[in-house]
């Protein structure tokens, strides 16, 4: 998890899910725009999530629902990250082989970001 406010990031992709959320919305600028997509974190509901008082003024959240979703969906996705110029930001990166450590990052904060596992 982030530990307070990333400075500069406008736009976040957030793969973890509810679990994780509260922090992506906080850890982003004002203006800036939260996808929340994912479920990795193994939490799939916010009990108690207050809008009004979890998402930051002047912070936009989104949502994705993918359910399996066509070549063309994604080529649309990754023209549209092209054509703005978007460059996801992200802290380690880790190899699959290499999970077990890619956690520990995550649950004692030396990420410096989001973590990125390749396959």
């Amino acid at each position: 998890m982030l530990t307070g406010k990333v400075h500069g990031v406008t736009k976040a992709l957030d793969l973890i899910g509810p679990r994780n959320l509260r922090d992506t919305l906080t850890a982003v600028d004002k203006g800036s725009i939260v996808c929340q997509t994912g479920l990795l974190g193994g939490v799939y509901a916010l009990n108690g999530f207050d809008p009004i008082k979890d998402i930051p003024n002047g912070v936009y959240l989104t949502g994705f629902f993918s359910n399996y979703p066509a070549q063309k969906v994604m080529d649309e996705i990754f023209a549209f990250l092209d054509e703005k110029r978007l460059t996801p930001k992200y802290g380690k990166v880790f190899d699959f082989k290499d999970i077990k450590d890619a956690v520990s990052s995550q649950d004692d904060g030396s990420a410096d970001g989001k973590i990125v596992v390749k396959f």
